[in-house]
């Protein structure tokens, strides 16, 4: 090939990767040293337990289990599945045409769900939806990513908005970036009030109330954290952090027995990653390489156990991540009932 090619091509990818438009707006972070895998966060093979069922259930996110023992699932191309736990039977329930990602029931047996496509929408046993909320919030920000939810005896749905910039497609851009674009809202399912409670969340993602109803957490995964906002005491309206410098992405949490929550690490930190955070120019580059070439999700399987005071008291790996990119615990009896990003099924831990 001529000289003369080669130098053309070679200007062609440094002016792409450097002046190419990106909607990348990032800031300096200085990241936190890791705790690693070390301490409270000992590496173990715990979750090399993990049994795997419903194998049509494609990257299913999220599940929930009503009274009856009925498991519901979201998956990737937007379908609700239900699935019996003691017979196997399984049937669909709808497809949102969206990206299902948090389910809860209310009172009345209506599942209520965190849809990146649809925001938040009320499915019956029928499979009849229903919208609950428009597009945007009175503020004026996007409602792009509807992630989780948790409910209150109030019939109040708590759920996370993880951007308000960036469509689901488009979350690394989120979590590159480092902005605070993300929030955590109050929705009345009685008389349909929508309440903003925390604006500027660094990817809020999994939610969940404590039993007392004191205090709600939300995830953000951007920042390696969990936050607390107060709902009732002397702190009401206040927020403080519940843990920080997590060894991982948190994603979901779910409230189990005892007061304990179980929170996933969807992914571990890469320290390659974290070291580019201060490069912001660095990051815009990152952006133009094609996706193959993109920091990719480790398979290091993670599920910690929380007490009320944010302390770990459960600590379950896998660091070989047979079943990877878990992103939700729910306990039913003395089980939990994982999800994942990526794998096809649903794990199953005893908990014994």
């Amino acid at each position: 090939m001529p000289k003369r090619i080669l130098l053309f091509l070679a200007v062609f990818i440094v002016t792409y990767l450097i002046f190419w438009p990106t909607p990348l707006d990032p800031v300096v972070w200085e990241v936190p040293k890791s705790p690693g895998f070390e301490g409270q966060f000992a590496s173990n093979e715990k979750l090399k337990a993990i049994s795997r069922v419903f194998e049509n259930c494609h990257e299913c996110e999220d599940v929930a289990i009503d009274a009856e023992g009925i498991l519901y699932a979201g998956s990737v191309d937007g379908k609700i599945m239900t699935y019996d736990l003691k017979s196997g039977k399984e049937k669909l329930l709808v497809n949102t045409k969206g990206r299902p990602l948090g389910l809860h029931f209310d009172k009345d047996g209506y599942l209520i769900v965190a849809d990146a496509g649809n925001n938040l929408i009320s499915v019956s046993k029928d499979g009849d939806r229903m919208p609950l909320i428009g597009e945007r919030y009175p503020a004026g920000k996007d409602l792009r990513i509807i992630d989780d939810l948790d409910i209150d005896s109030s019939e109040t749905v708590f759920f996370s908005n993880a951007s308000s910039k960036y469509y689901f497609d488009m979350y690394k851009y989120d979590l590159l970036e480092h902005r605070p674009n993300g929030q955590l809202f109050s929705y009345n399912l009685k008389n349909r009030e929508l309440t903003l409670l925390v604006d500027s969340l660094y990817f809020a993602n999994g939610v969940a109330l404590d039993h007392q109803e004191e205090f709600v957490l939300v995830a953000e995964t951007g920042a390696y954290r969990l936050s607390r906002y107060w709902l009732k005491g002397p702190k009401k309206g206040s927020t403080d952090i519940f843990i920080d410098n997590l060894p991982g992405f948190p994603d979901g949490i779910s409230r189990g027995e005892d007061g304990i929550f179980w929170l996933t690490l969807a992914s571990p930190r890469k320290a390659s990653l974290d070291a580019v955070m201060i490069y912001p120019e660095l990051r815009k580059v990152l952006t133009r390489l094609p996706e193959f070439l993109h920091p990719k999700p480790g398979k290091h399987a993670t599920v910690l156990g929380l007490d009320r005071e944010g302390r770990v008291v459960h600590n379950l790996q896998d660091p070989d991540g047979e079943f990877g990119q878990i992103t939700n615990a729910q306990q039913f009896g003395d089980s939990l009932y994982l999800g994942s990003l990526a794998e096809n099924g649903i794990g199953i831990l005893p908990l014994k």
